[in-house]
């Protein structure tokens, strides 16, 4: 069996061992005789499988009892509408906005109700993150919202500045919870569940396949949840239905629920957090050391470990990069299309040995064009 070395950025690479497992499984689920995706979500198997899931994962990110975990539909796009439905409560939320997926975030929010910008970076280019001291909260906002990763623009929120972001709004509004799409950095890192109120993510970046969408939401927000929000988007009435207010997206949830077991034997989150960021050294090396070749315009304080940008002298040598690297076995590394260039994508299913292999690929393309 040949395999691509896969940089996709959603839906993205998933464990070898769990697909394997997955592929194991698929025609007769632990001896059922039936596949996990054949069987009722209300019967003992499914009910087996999703608490086994919300367990894990709490387990991962040591999430408090007083949070509740939903497994949800819509990706993490219909959050940029469910979340203001639900939080807003007839007043104005606040939106830090760093980066293309913020600014949709924003753009949802002004539709259902008042949205207010604290900041943007898109002056910039979304390559550098704004100073604390320099935003504004209103002190009755709803929440604030921000995106933890940039996937397009490869701009990073780590703890230290999540902690500055926190205290500070804690002191301006102490009233707004911190509301956070953590879509492509959830599970790469420890990270204090208690410092949000909110935090949402799609599973195609680091949980599994796309379908399922986690919502990890602090138990007392339930109740702003108002009646005329309709049922399907309602995270009350989801919540006390389980997840399955509907039908859920079974098999989804079930290789979210092996991708968390997968993440538990590689040691947890600390373990995988220092492969990550040896990965994204590795990586960031090349570009920084290639003598303007390879450039990566993001602020070192905040470039991204999970999605890597760059770009090349020409338009022409960026188009010969991905030729080359699929010819090579490369899979995934054309830059999205609203900014163009490459960008390799560095999930915790890519191995070390991927990450070398791509630096590998990087060094020798550059030395041929520059005669070396």
């Amino acid at each position: 069996m040949t395999r691509l070395w896969n940089f996709s950025a959603g839906p993205a690479a998933i464990p070898l061992d769990v697909l394997r497992q997955a592929q194991e499984e698929f025609l007769n689920w632990r001896g059922i005789g039936a596949s996990i995706m054949e069987v009722s979500h209300r019967g003992k198997a499914f009910m087996e499988v999703i608490e086994t899931a919300e367990a894990d994962l709490r387990g991962l990110l040591a999430i408090p009892d007083d949070y509740r975990v939903l497994f949800l539909q819509g990706g993490a796009s219909l959050q940029f509408a469910q979340v203001p439905l639900n939080l807003s409560a007839g007043k104005s939320a606040d939106y830090l906005v760093t980066g293309a997926w913020s600014q949709k975030a924003h753009r949802e929010a002004s539709k259902i109700g008042a949205a207010r910008r604290v900041t943007t970076a898109e002056h910039g280019g979304f390559t550098r993150l704004p100073r604390t001291e320099n935003l504004e909260f209103d002190k009755n906002a709803a929440y604030l919202h921000f995106c933890a990763n940039e996937t397009i623009n490869g701009v990073e929120i780590f703890e230290e500045a999540e902690t500055r972001l926190a205290e500070t709004l804690a002191q301006a509004a102490p009233n707004a919870p911190l509301v956070a799409d953590m879509s492509s950095n959830i599970l790469s890192r420890p990270l204090d569940v208690r410092r949000y109120g909110l935090i949402y993510a799609g599973a195609q970046k680091n949980i599994g396949p796309a379908g399922v969408t986690l919502v990890i939401i602090r138990a007392d927000l339930l109740e702003r949840t108002g009646e005329k929000v309709p049922g399907q988007l309602s995270y009350r009435k989801l919540n006390d239905n389980g997840s399955m207010l509907n039908t859920p997206p079974t098999f989804s949830i079930y290789m979210a629920g092996l991708v968390f077991k997968w993440l538990k034997a590689q040691g947890g989150l600390n373990a995988i957090a220092a492969t990550n960021r040896e990965k994204a050294r590795r990586l960031y090396e090349t570009i920084d050391q290639s003598n303007g070749f390879y450039r990566n315009a993001v602020d070192a304080d905040c470039r991204s470990v999970m999605n890597i940008p760059f770009r090349l002298p020409t338009p022409e040598l960026e188009t010969q990069f991905v030729k080359e690297s699929e010819a090579a076995g490369f899979i995934g590394l054309k830059g999205h299309k609203s900014v163009g260039g490459l960008r390799a994508s560095l999930y915790n299913a890519i191995s070390l040995e991927a990450a070398d292999a791509l630096v590998s690929f990087m060094e020798a393309f550059a030395a041929a064009r520059n005669g070396r």
